[in-house]
Formats: C-alpha cells, structure tokens, sequence
C-alpha cells in the first residue's frame, strides 16, 4: 500500500494514499482494532452539526463565507456519496468519542481540499470550530436517539394495529383462562389478546411521552460545558440550525455540565425499551405456548407454517419468529445493564462510555424494530385459533365452578370441583351428584356470561 506523510501534535503518520482521513484517525485506526465499527448513524450525524456549525460561525461573524460554503460543500458531497469506508474507526475508543469526531473532521477537511485546494481547511480550526469532542458526540448521540426511536414508534404501532384487529376478529371466541399456568375461569379470545395490545400501548405511549428528553442537545458546551471559545448565541443557534436540516424540533440542553457527565435521557429511555422487552417476552411466549402442539400441546393457536421446523422430523413447524423475537429481547435486557452501567461512569465533568452507550441504545432500538416488524408479518397476521379444540378445554375444565359459588357456596363448589377431579366425572355430573339440578347447573353456569363479553367495553 502507497502513503503519504501527514503530521499531528505528536508527530509524523503514515496515512493511506488514498484516504480522507488524517493522522489522529490513522493513530486510531492502529490503536484500537477492537470489535465493531461506529454506527453509521453517529457519523451521519456528526456531518450535520459540522454543517450547521460551518454556517452558524458565519453568521455569527467568526468563519469566512469562503470557509463556510467549502466546509458546506464537502459535507453535502459527503452525506450523498459513497464514503463509510472513509470511517473506520471502532466503539472501543477513547470514551469520550475524540476520535470519532476527528476522524469527521479530517475527512470533511480532505474533501474540501479536493473540491478546492485554494482555500485551506484545517480539521481543528476550522471544521472543529466553536466545537469540542466533549459536546459534538453527546450531541450526535442525542439526534441518533431520537432518530431510532422514531422508527421504531410506527413500527410497535403497526404491531398494536395487528394485535387489535386481532383482538376484534376473535373478540366472542370463548376459550378457558389459565392463571398460574393452572386451569382459571373462562375469557375470551379477544380479551385475552387485547391484554397483549394494552401491553404495547402502553410502551409506546411512555416512548412517545418521554421522546421529549432526547431532544436536548449539549451542543455549545464546549470542553467542560461553559461554552469557552464559542461566540455568544452559539448553542441556540446551532441547535435550530440542526432541528432546520434534519426536521426534528430540537431544545437547547438547559444544563450543559449534566449534559457532558450525564446520559440520564439516552439511559431512561433505554429502560422503556427495556420494558418493552420485557412485555414482548410475555407476549412471544404465551402465543408460543397456546399454539404448542399440534396433538401433545395446548393447541389453541394456529400460527402461520413459514419453513421447516426440523431438519430430522418430517411436518414440524416452529414458532420461530417468536425465537428471533425473544432472543432480540434478550440482547436488549443485556444491553440496558450496560448502558446503566456506563451510564454510572462519568466522573467529574465528562463521562467516558459514550461509545458504548449509544452503540447499544442504537442497536436495541434497531434490533426492535426489526424483530417487531417480522413478527407482526410473519406470526401475528397470520395468526388463527382452533376453536374446536378452544371448546373441549372449556367443556372438561373444571373452573367452571366458580360459577356456583355464589349460589351454593365456597366450600360446596370446591367439594364439587375436587368430587370431579378425583372421580373423573364431569363437572355437571359431579354437580347433579352434590344436589345441584340439571336446570341450575345451566342456568348458572355459561361460559360466555362468566367472561362478562356483553358489558366488556376494551374490546
């Protein structure tokens, strides 16, 4: 490989020929060859503010308009064009981001000098103006964020949308209830189902509600958060300048120092999606659980036949996208230790996992919208019930007593329910064998009526 010489504080670097990058991303790209590249988003992101602050330091009197236009110029070339492998470095860099941000500058410097080499662009003064590493990074971390979750908001919609449709097809489908994985009284189909939609909309309306805190851009803070080497208006300007190129109603952070040090937002909303997590666990396994079979399971659940479940058993299908969609869960319960880990990492006036914590933010909200938009379309749609099979488990399920009880009584309906049980009578029989008449045992006990459909209104 040819390379050309390029030279930092520290000295000369041997740079690739043909890259846009300078010496501290070289320094870098040798230092930490550890795990997985950046985010893309991060970078994209990163280009933005360069951007906005190209034009904003015009404005406010303390970059050229030749500068400004150039910087401008480059980044546009950039964000349309072909240039990831111009950013190759890792996660696992300093903790701040430094090298990350250089690594923007750098190129952005470079192309610049391809566009026209008669102005010079430097990295530090001129790209990286009124800016440090300390306040773009968490800035690009709180756009990437607030990006992410706004793809992943539609995406649980659709799934809600799916789950109440859902819900409203099988909304008088009788089926027994089960609580402790033990036989309980009857609910229907579309109750049932519509506990799951509850489920989600909840999640989305604390994602919806607390979206508001990613929206606070540190931006203008500088090295430590006072703001040293930024003309006066900096941060207010810079963050409409950026809520005007990327469309999003972005705020001024109203503590910089705590948005240096602190990830509080980034890690209270990792929690919900953590929580989300959780609830599409619950969801994955009871649908997994109640399509089991076909002849040695519950078998209440058809779910769609999408390939072959085993590579030994002939017929076999597995809920896989249940599968995929609990093991993304599962990365994301890890990921949320993490980030509250780091999270709990800054010292003094910076912390020093930003990497970290934005790579796993980022993949959990992207791994979810994934996985969520998959199972929708591939389970959840194509879900069907067995109603035959929904009917004998109502019929020999003995928590039909419950029924009873408020005519005859607690202790008589049990003596009743364990006379079946142990005798392996029906509970009718068993009923008429306790004094109950045929005409009471059917006029008090109706499944439908115990599920209280008719006056139900969260169908």
């Amino acid at each position: 490989m040819e390379y050309r010489i390029e030279k930092d504080s520290l000295g000369n670097v041997k740079v690739p020929k043909t890259a846009l990058w300078g010496p501290q991303t070289q320094r870098s790209h040798e230092n930490f060859k550890i795990g997985q590249q950046m985010p893309t988003a991060i970078i994209h992101n990163l280009l933005q503010i360069k951007k906005a602050a190209a034009i904003v330091n015009y404005q406010l009197g303390t970059q050229t308009k030749a500068k400004a236009d150039l910087i401008t110029q480059a980044i546009d070339r950039i964000l349309t064009g072909d240039y990831q492998s111009e950013f190759p470095l890792v996660v696992f860099q300093t903790g701040s981001g430094t090298q990350t941000n250089m690594n923007v500058n750098e190129v952005i410097a470079h192309m610049a000098a391809q566009i026209n080499p008669q102005i010079s662009i430097h990295p530090n003064d001129d790209v990286n103006q009124s800016q440090s590493s300390n306040d773009t990074f968490p800035t690009a971390m709180m756009m990437a964020a607030t990006m992410a979750i706004d793809k992943l908001m539609p995406t649980l919609q659709a799934l809600i949308d799916s789950f109440d449709a859902k819900a409203h097809q099988f909304q008088t489908v009788v089926k027994i209830g089960r609580t402790h994985l033990q036989d309980a009284t009857p609910i229907t189909v579309g109750q049932e189902i519509s506990g799951w939609r509850s489920a989600l909309q909840h999640d989305l309306e604390y994602l919806q509600t607390n979206r508001a805190t990613l929206l606070e851009l540190p931006i203008g803070a500088t090295a430590v958060g006072t703001g040293l080497n930024t003309p006066a208006g900096f941060d207010t300007a810079m963050v409409a300048q950026l809520s005007k190129q990327v469309g999003i109603d972005f705020k001024p952070a109203p503590n910089k120092f705590q948005g240096l040090a602190n990830h509080t937002g980034i890690t209270m909303v990792h929690g919900i999606l953590k929580t989300l997590a959780t609830d599409l666990i619950k969801i994955g396994n009871d649908i997994r659980f109640l399509a089991s079979g076909p002849r040695a399971g519950y078998n209440e659940f058809n779910i769609p036949s999408n390939e072959p479940g085993s590579s030994i058993m002939p017929g076999k299908v597995n809920p896989t996208q249940v599968e995929a969609l609990t093991m993304v869960c599962a990365q994301v319960i890890g990921h949320d230790t993490t980030i509250n880990i780091a999270n709990s990492q800054g010292n003094f006036e910076m912390n020093v996992y930003k990497p970290i914590i934005i790579y796993d933010f980022l993949d959990s909200s992207n791994l979810l919208t994934q996985a969520i938009h998959s199972f929708d379309v591939h389970l959840v749609q194509g879900l069907e019930i067995n109603s035959d099979r929904m009917s004998e488990l109502l019929n020999n399920s003995l928590m039909l007593v419950t029924a009873l009880s408020p005519h005859i009584g607690y202790e008589r309906s049990a003596k009743i329910a364990q006379h079946a049980q142990q005798a392996g009578l029906t509970l009718k029989q068993a009923a008429l064998d306790n004094g109950v008449t045929e005409a009471e045992f059917h006029d008090w006990v109706n499944a439908r009526a115990m599920t209280n459909i008719d006056q139900d209104h969260n169908n």
